[in-house]
């Protein structure tokens, strides 16, 4: 069973290629997010049983959900066996037993804006991952409605994040994690192993210096 282990954690989403799953473990990141939902950077089940088996045991594996029935969620999650499931949208009750009965950690994914971000009961899922209005858009946006409530899950931090403004992000937000697509790529869906390294030197060292106690 897949666990969340460190003491923060570093994410690169919308892994499209074996190339980037290697420059992804060769910057030293926590995990990488394949996108099976409409994106620019989205891969087929088939595809993205290629980059599972490059990646397993390197680094956790997300598999990213939106707009897609629990059918198919627990079928895809299932067939790649993936460590994790990120779901953007609802989370049913056959949902969360499929996932939960096959071991793997569960991220849901809220609009930092949207209606369910009050109301969401994280005790429900391993984890929350923080975003704007638009997932995959690269748009920045407000941190501070994460003020309105505190969560009792680890929160992870996306959105418009890029290696110039990851630690600034950190440090509003108090997050245990950060996730990047976009802020890291050279073109839609193509890793720039620069950006990509520095995205995580930096997020690391912002992450490390909010544990000291």
């Amino acid at each position: 069973m897949a666990e969340f282990t460190g003491s923060t954690y570093v994410k690169i989403c919308g892994v499209t290629t074996l190339s980037d799953v290697e420059v992804v473990v060769a910057a030293g990141a926590d995990g990488l997010g394949l996108i099976l939902a409409e994106s620019p950077r989205q891969v087929s089940v088939e595809a993205a049983k290629v980059l599972v088996d490059a990646a397993r045991g390197r680094v956790l594996v997300s598999a990213v959900f939106r707009g897609r029935d629990d059918a198919f969620i627990l079928g895809a999650a299932n067939a790649l066996d993936v460590d994790v499931v990120q779901v953007h949208g609802p989370l049913s009750a056959t949902l969360l037993e499929g996932l939960r009965s096959s071991g793997r950690l569960v991220v849901r994914a809220l609009a930092i804006d949207g209606d369910d971000f009050l109301d969401f009961d994280d005790s429900l899922v391993d984890a929350v991952l923080i975003d704007g209005p638009t997932p995959g858009s690269g748009r920045t946006h407000s941190w501070e409605r994460l003020a309105e409530r505190s969560f009792r899950v680890p929160v992870i931090a996306a959105g418009g994040l890029a290696p110039s403004n990851v630690a600034d992000a950190v440090r509003r937000t108090g997050a245990w994690g950060v996730d990047v697509a976009s802020g890291v790529e050279s073109t839609a869906g193509v890793k720039d192993p620069t950006l990509v390294r520095q995205f995580v030197e930096n997020a690391r060292r912002a992450l490390e210096e909010g544990t000291v106690s």
